[in-house]
């Protein structure tokens, strides 16, 4: 593998899943969080963005990454986002955990728009770490969660699924079962240090509210309003 070929670690975050048949089907993506990794190093850049879906969350869902119909109203349409998403992973590496579902969903909010993108793997490689982690550890569990206790990543701030949260930890974990180590520590590396300061200071309070302090402007403004909205509301359901 080139290790200087540009890699995208991502995640997203749904409205729910269809029982029968493509899970995407009548379902929309409502939140993408996205990292980059350059030479096995973290840089620091990254896409996060709310996505307003125009239909209701399943109550499921909700359950599982905490988003809710309301605090998504006044978020861009993925039409708004299309293009900045779009460039920010193109010929890339995407790293994804179970891609078929992230990809599918992905090509289904493309695909709406009407424009030339159709399918994202005509435009970037996709590496599904679930096929990895499967052959290293088969017949084991091997969800994200199970993976970091397995790999010694601490995720105990991972009360809810957040999708550029759950990147990063995807990320570390890519990194892991391809250097042959059972552990590493991502603290001593001094290039990762800037962008796993975003991370390192989460604080959990008493109503278990995810509340990252050190990020950027629209981040911490996102952030901050939808714990507000969480507050006022007391859904905060785990």
């Amino acid at each position: 593998m080139n290790n200087k070929k540009r890699m995208i670690v991502l995640d997203t975050e749904t409205t729910g899943m269809n029982s029968v048949g493509p899970p995407y089907l009548n379902h929309r993506v409502i939140e993408i969080g996205a990292i980059e990794i350059i030479n096995r190093r973290f840089t620091g850049k990254k896409f996060h963005s709310y996505i307003k879906p125009n239909r209701l969350i399943e109550s499921s869902a909700s359950k599982i990454h905490g988003i809710t119909d309301d605090f998504l109203l006044d978020k861009p349409s993925f039409k708004d986002i299309a293009k900045d998403f779009f460039n920010y992973i193109k010929n890339s590496e995407l790293i994804i955990h179970n891609a078929s579902f992230d990809v599918g969903f992905i090509n289904q909010e493309f695909s709406m728009l009407s424009g030339k993108i159709q399918d994202i793997s005509n435009f970037c490689s996709i590496i599904d770490t679930l096929k990895i982690a499967r052959k290293l550890f088969p017949g084991k569990k091997n969800t994200l969660d199970a993976l970091c206790v397995r790999y010694k990543i601490k995720n105990s701030h991972r009360i809810l699924h957040g999708a550029i949260l759950d990147a990063f930890l995807l990320g570390k974990l890519y990194l892991l079962m391809t250097s042959g180590q059972e552990s590493i520590s991502f603290d001593k590396n001094v290039e990762n240090k800037k962008y796993f300061g975003d991370f390192q200071k989460l604080t959990i309070k008493e109503n278990r509210s995810l509340k990252i302090l050190k990020a950027n402007k629209e981040e911490l403004k996102l952030h901050k309003e939808y714990l507000r909205y969480l507050k006022k509301k007391k859904e905060y359901i785990l």
